[in-house]
């Protein structure tokens, strides 16, 4: 994924981890899955929503009429950023929409504290995989359907595995579009690492921030840090106006009471 699709799944991304309060995030994960699921089978679908020549209001109110009130709020309000986003190619559409559920299944695991246990059995699986020529040829068999190449996922994983493994491995294994299934459950391995691995960035303001204030916010963070970046704000009267963000030891101070300390120091000095 390249050029604008990169740039618009790093501030989707953030969007999405400010929305994991939401009321009803939980079902976020499998709605995006299901939603990628079908933009994979419907070119022309996915063509439209991705065409940035087409106005944002057009491609929304296809999403609309497609997907509003068969998904969640906050599903759908992702949903609409991602078609109102900029993409490269149809293509990375679907991948981003995809990348997001798997995101939000890892946000919750954080959330729960499993998610270290997702992140290992998504390794296990993606050696079994690797190791299993049988399993390959049954994974990218043409002539087998996809819930039924799901429904073999959830019988070798068995009811032991967490849910949230379960459900991104059932989904890969029926949506490979021309992937190595290997490969397919590495990159859901890279992402829950990824996710595990992400930055904490402490930011006070004086007032609460909206979810395109957060989003804007945690990817231009993540573009300066080079790895992901997740914003918790709290609201502290004291900065008056601005913003300080801690990164770690890093401390970058925008706020109004530092300008204002600089000047009275630049005054006595």
């Amino acid at each position: 994924m390249l050029g604008s699709s990169r740039e618009s799944l790093t501030t989707l991304r953030a969007s999405l981890d400010a929305r994991r309060g939401d009321a009803g995030f939980a079902s976020v994960s499998d709605d995006l899955l299901a939603v990628a699921g079908v933009l994979g089978g419907e070119k022309t679908l996915r063509q439209t929503l991705a065409d940035s020549g087409q106005p944002v209001e057009l491609r929304r109110g296809v999403a609309t009429s497609l997907f509003e009130g068969k998904i969640a709020a906050p599903s759908f309000a992702i949903l609409s950023d991602v078609v109102s986003a900029r993409w490269s190619h149809d293509a990375d559409l679907v991948d981003g929409v995809e990348q997001l559920g798997a995101q939000a299944a890892f946000c919750v695991a954080e959330t729960e504290g499993t998610l270290d246990r997702v992140e290992d059995e998504l390794f296990t699986f993606s050696r079994a995989v690797d190791e299993s020529p049988d399993l390959q040829l049954a994974l990218t068999d043409p002539a087998v359907p996809a819930a039924a190449k799901g429904n073999l996922v959830r019988d070798l994983v068995g009811d032991t595995a967490s849910r949230a493994s379960t459900a991104l491995l059932a989904h890969a294994a029926g949506n490979l579009r021309g992937r190595r299934p290997a490969a397919a459950v590495e990159e859901l391995a890279r992402l829950a690492s990824e996710q595990r691995r992400q930055v904490l960035a402490e930011v006070r303001s004086a007032i609460p921030l909206d979810t395109d204030q957060h989003s804007r916010l945690a990817a231009a963070l993540t573009r300066l840090q080079g790895r992901q970046v997740r914003v918790n704000v709290i609201v502290d009267p004291e900065v008056v106006g601005g913003i300080v963000v801690r990164v770690g030891d890093d401390v970058i101070d925008g706020s109004v009471s530092a300008r204002l300390e600089q000047a009275r120091r630049a005054l006595s000095a």
